[in-house]
């Protein structure tokens, strides 16, 4: 268990507030907390009742499933978003672990969300050999788990990849030009 779990209680009740701090806009119901934060029905009611109680979260509207909304006006809410967003990061070797389940890695790059460059289009580029769409798509929704936050990302094949840096193509400029950090190269950039 991580020390911010132990310090909030349990490491379901740290995702569900890293889910609501990263996503203050979203009106969440327990179903929706439980699939995002890869929780049980359960586990996810019993700590959404918990940060109610703590008046972390409040009901939003009076509509049928009950929606969960972040309170933003709890008085320590700006530390505790600070606090938040500055200790919520996942491990390179966990991120490259879990997408060698999708198949054969050569490149894996981190930017937008783990670099904090806003303008980037992606936080995770894909690069492989025989790469399979769901193992990819599983892992990418595990990694959000973990995070709070939902992640935009691309894969390609390596020949698709090559033909893509050559020709300058847009999406990898967005990556390349801005700040990013490598986690895997087996292509030789």
């Amino acid at each position: 268990m991580e020390p911010l779990a132990k310090l909030f209680g349990s490491p379901g009740r740290l995702k569900i507030i890293r889910l609501f701090v990263f996503n203050q806009d979203s009106a969440l119901t327990a179903a929706e907390v439980a699939e995002r934060t890869k929780l049980s029905k359960s586990i996810a009611r019993r700590e959404l009742n918990e940060l109610l109680s703590a008046e972390f979260l409040r009901k939003k509207g009076a509509q049928t499933p009950t929606r969960y909304q972040v309170n933003t006006h709890l008085d320590h809410f700006p530390a505790l978003d600070h606090f938040i967003r500055e200790t919520t990061s996942v491990r390179p070797q966990d991120v490259v672990s879990k997408l060698r389940k999708a198949g054969s890695l050569r490149l894996v790059t981190l930017s937008g969300l783990f670099t904090g460059t806003i303008e980037s289009k992606i936080d995770l580029l894909v690069v492989g050999d025989s790469l399979e769409e769901r193992p990819l798509t599983q892992a990418v929704r595990a990694l959000e788990a973990e995070l709070g936050r939902e992640l935009r990302y691309a894969f390609f094949t390596t020949p698709d990849f090559r033909y893509r840096l050559g020709v300058y193509d847009r999406l990898l400029r967005d990556v390349f030009d801005y700040p990013h950090r490598v986690l895997l190269d087996k292509i030789g950039l």
